[in-house]
């Protein structure tokens, strides 16, 4: 299954979750920003490759449903509702995003 996990900027969040879930059971995963500023910013590319989408704020769901919402429409979207409070591979950050995941995959 292909993950790609979204948040603002693709430095803490999103970064974290790509590095714990890519090769997770076969899975592939990457991940990008909403931001401008993103380190990588998020694609109608992107989007189309995934199976699902994580999404840690409604703001990141909104944005992509705004501005590809044709990419999007028959996509699973899911909000994981993690905020921007933790540092990237904080420890904490890995179990809640794996407690989250896992239900999904």
């Amino acid at each position: 299954m292909k993950l790609l996990f979204l948040c603002s900027q693709n430095k803490r969040r999103s970064l974290t979750a790509e590095k714990i879930f890519d090769g997770y059971y076969g899975h592939q995963a990457r991940s990008a920003g909403t931001e401008s500023n993103a380190r990588i910013k998020v694609t109608g590319g992107l989007l189309g490759w995934a199976d699902i989408i994580f999404c840690m704020e409604k703001k990141h769901v909104r944005r992509i449903k705004e501005k590809y919402s044709d990419i999007v429409a028959d996509k699973k979207v899911i909000c994981l509702n993690i905020s921007d409070d933790y540092e990237f591979m904080d420890r904490e950050l890995q179990e809640l995003l794996k407690s989250c995941v896992e239900e999904y995959i």
